[in-house]
């Protein structure tokens, strides 16, 4: 089995993703050619579903201690199951494509919940995180091999399981000449440092803090629920952002935590929204300087953590955006501002989808699990040892 999807010189595999601003669930073609550093990609087709309000806000209360039960949680690990299982069908149709011409699907999952390091005090709550749309269930439904659920065997040799996309930061963007940062803005941003000329060890990364969370959440509260994000940056283009107030969400202590380090909507969620917003309120600001605060803070989060953590280690000559953020151009022109050494620019302009990215990334995390080609990258996540991280379940 293994072997005959090893020995074919290329295989078509749909990389599947959903990330923290749970927007939706992102589908890619790719196909791949090789494994590890040898990989070779080329995007065929990429598609992108979004969730629909109902499943979006049962998705926020399950990653919300106070509104989550273990009955949600079962329920919607087999439902996101059979929507990955709708988006990649569609995506293999909208290439052209029948699901008999697939080699592999894999699936990063929807985190709910992520334990980066041992809960101080409580021996029963270890690192640990947890990816829910079971993989039986993607497998059984397509008809296809399935890779997925992937962290926790970064977080099994010591490691916080995240940042994972860095990996494929590194195979696709690693330049001899040009340091480069990854800077992906989905729910939560994550860096990844490429200085030029980087050998695998060479390559650190780190969640740099909320990305689109706090935006987001902020602009489908203010708008009562007609907007789920902040389109093209516009509403925050018309407000001043309060940079008191930013100074003040700044010294949260995950800002000055050293790397590795991670986190999610356990951390910057609905509940930590809910409190910027009342601070911003108490201080008189219109919808348009909160949303334009949110994404101020952002933009600092990032640029804070580049001259904490990346600068005084390695050179950098370009920022790269991608992800969802890579379309708020109010977010790329802040970051512009805060860091006019640096072109700031998106992966587009290197020949990168900016969307897709996330998705081929993963296509490719699934392609070495199958090689046995280790995918994790232990100078991001912390690990003790590079290590194959994944699983597998079968179609039949």
């Amino acid at each position: 089995m293994i072997g005959a999807y090893t020995s074919k010189p290329s295989r078509l595999v749909v990389g599947l993703m959903s990330g923290t601003s749970l927007d939706g669930i992102d589908a890619a073609v790719v196909r791949l050619s090789g494994s590890g550093l040898a990989t070779k990609t080329e995007l065929v087709h990429y598609e992108s579903r979004p969730y629909d309000d109902k499943t979006r806000e049962r998705l926020k209360d399950l990653c919300t201690v106070e509104r989550s039960d273990v009955a949600a949680v079962c329920g919607m690990n087999f439902r996101l199951a059979n929507l990955f299982a709708d988006v990649a069908i569609d995506a293999v149709a909208g290439a052209g494509l029948t699901m008999d011409d697939i080699d592999l699907i894999s699936s990063h999952g929807q985190t709910v919940w992520h334990i980066p390091a041992d809960t101080p005090g409580d021996a029963f709550l270890p690192r640990s995180t947890l990816q829910i749309g079971d993989l039986s269930v993607l497998a059984k439904r397509t008809g296809a091999l399935v890779v997925g659920d992937f962290r926790p065997a970064d977080m099994a040799v010591g490691g916080q399981g995240a940042p994972l996309a860095p990996y494929g930061d590194f195979l696709l963007f690693r330049s001899e000449t040009v340091g480069r940062l990854l800077q992906n803005v989905g729910g939560i941003g994550n860096c990844a440092a490429l200085p030029a000329a980087a050998r695998p060890e060479d390559v650190f990364a780190f969640d740099t803090g909320p990305g689109n969370m706090v935006i987001d959440q902020a602009v489908f509260r203010l708008s009562s629920g007609a907007r789920t994000f902040d389109d093209g940056g516009a509403w925050a283009a018309s407000g001043r952002p309060d940079e008191s107030l930013v100074d003040e969400l700044m010294r949260h202590p995950y800002f000055d935590l050293p790397p590795p380090k991670s986190t999610g909507r356990e951390v910057f969620g609905k509940a930590y929204t809910e409190a910027f917003l009342e601070a911003a309120r108490a201080r008189g600001l219109s919808d348009a300087d909160i949303v334009a605060t949110a994404t101020a803070f952002t933009a600092r989060t990032i640029a804070h953590a580049y001259r904490r953590d990346v600068f005084p280690r390695c050179e950098i000559g370009e920022v790269i955006i991608t992800g969802g953020g890579a379309h708020n151009r109010t977010l790329l022109r802040m970051l512009a501002e805060l860091l006019p050494e640096q072109r700031v620019t998106n992966s587009r302009a290197l020949g990168f989808d900016d969307d897709a990215k996330e998705a081929i990334i993963f296509a490719m995390l699934g392609n070495d699990f199958l090689y046995g080609v280790a995918n994790n990258l232990p100078s991001a996540t912390g690990a003790s040892r590079p290590t194959v991280m994944g699983k597998l379940a079968l179609p039949w």
